[in-house]
């Protein structure tokens, strides 16, 4: 079989990812479980396939590497894949990714998540372990905006996983390394290229970390993801990837500038026979940021455990919302997204003598007509 044919084989399952290997059998991951498929995948076939969806460039830097990452569509379904070298010889490790981008409420994720979107400045850090579907819900809330607000978005990833269509928002996406040797350089870059959002994929040196704080902190609002099980570790491996002496500006700088913290795990629902998002919902709330610059990050449970009328959820506190949800939207059934929405016109006619305070008061009665 090609690897068409066991990608589309892979939809039909409902897989999350698909594993190759040289000499091994087939393996996909399905609702959280792995499972053989067939017989062994020969060495060749497995080299074949992977300069083939390298192209001869990147080939190259694979084998001066031994690794490489890459976003592709294959019979019809976007995938993201990194092809990597095994005692065994050549490996590929696919990620199934959503045909189309979700809303929020199709992703099957609390609608209360939306008003994080609306803050024109700050730090959003979407957290969990792999495979948790952190990306799709980074997405959903890009979405989000770009549905609702004519903003300047600017998306940093590696490698792009979702592509983006115009709305009402300017949307705008970079890879590394096709487009910026690296994500320090592309974050450099950004805060010269006029973005209202930027989107950084992960988190991952403490260079990015410093650099992304920095684009938070100086009006942009900022998405990322980074890999923890709970809120309180997220932050507290932020603030602890930095040295000792700069831990405190860095705690007080992550106070400042953050909006929520999100974290999810995938969970099985077996009456719908689908996988959900359970989240951990952080909201920069007073106590939130005084215990953040104090660097109490083991007694953000406690804040967590007291902040819902601030818009926080536990774990317990979601899964009860989950068990009480009846609108469930299976994979596949999400509505089509609506037309990109006409920016607003606002005809102004000045004369010679023009009064500013006049201008401002018609493009003031404009919006609230709107």
């Amino acid at each position: 079989m090609s690897l068409h044919e066991w990608i589309a084989a892979a939809t039909r399952l409902s897989a999350s990812d698909l594993h190759i290997e040289a000499d091994t059998p087939l393996v996909m991951r399905v609702r959280g479980e792995l499972a053989t498929v067939g017989a062994a995948v020969p060495a060749a076939q497995v080299a074949q396939i992977g300069r083939e969806l390298l192209g001869e460039q990147r080939w190259g830097d694979f084998l001066a590497r031994g690794s490489a990452d890459l976003s592709a569509d294959v019979a019809s379904v976007r995938c993201r894949v990194n092809v990597f070298r095994t005692v065994r010889g050549l490996a590929i490790a696919v990620r199934l990714l959503t045909s189309s981008i979700r809303s929020l409420e199709a992703c099957n994720l609390h609608p209360d998540l939306r008003r994080f979107t609306q803050a024109h400045s700050g730090l959003i850090v979407l957290s969990g372990p792999t495979g948790c579907g952190k990306s799709t819900t980074l997405a959903a809330l890009v979405e989000e905006v770009n549905a609702a607000h004519a903003r300047n978005i600017l998306t940093i990833e590696s490698p792009i996983e979702h592509l983006f269509a115009n709305r009402r928002s300017f949307i705008r996406q970079r890879e590394v390394p096709t487009h910026s040797p690296s994500y320090e350089q592309a974050i450099v870059d950004a805060l010269r290229e006029d973005p209202d959002v930027l989107v950084i994929g992960e988190m991952r040196t403490p260079e990015v970390m410093r650099l992304t704080l920095n684009a938070a902190e100086t009006g942009h609002l900022v998405l990322t993801t980074m890999h923890s099980a709970t809120c309180a570790e997220a932050l507290y491996r932020i603030a602890m990837s930095f040295p000792a002496e700069m831990q405190g500006s860095i705690r007080a700088q992550l106070a400042d500038c953050l909006v929520a913290v999100v974290c999810q795990q995938l969970e099985f629902i077996d009456a719908q026979g689908l996988l959900a998002p359970r989240c951990e919902v952080l909201t920069a709330s007073s106590g939130a940021k005084g215990t953040i610059r104090a660097g109490q990050f083991s007694q953000i449970a406690n804040v967590l455990q007291s902040g819902g009328d601030d818009g926080m959820w536990t774990f317990d506190r979601y899964q009860r919302w989950m068990q009480q949800k009846r609108d469930w939207v299976r994979p596949g059934a999400a509505p089509a997204p609506a037309p990109p929405q006409q920016r607003p016109q606002v005809e102004i006619t000045i004369d010679d003598d023009v009064d500013l305070a006049e201008i401002a008061r018609k493009v003031d009665d404009s919006v609230r007509r709107r």
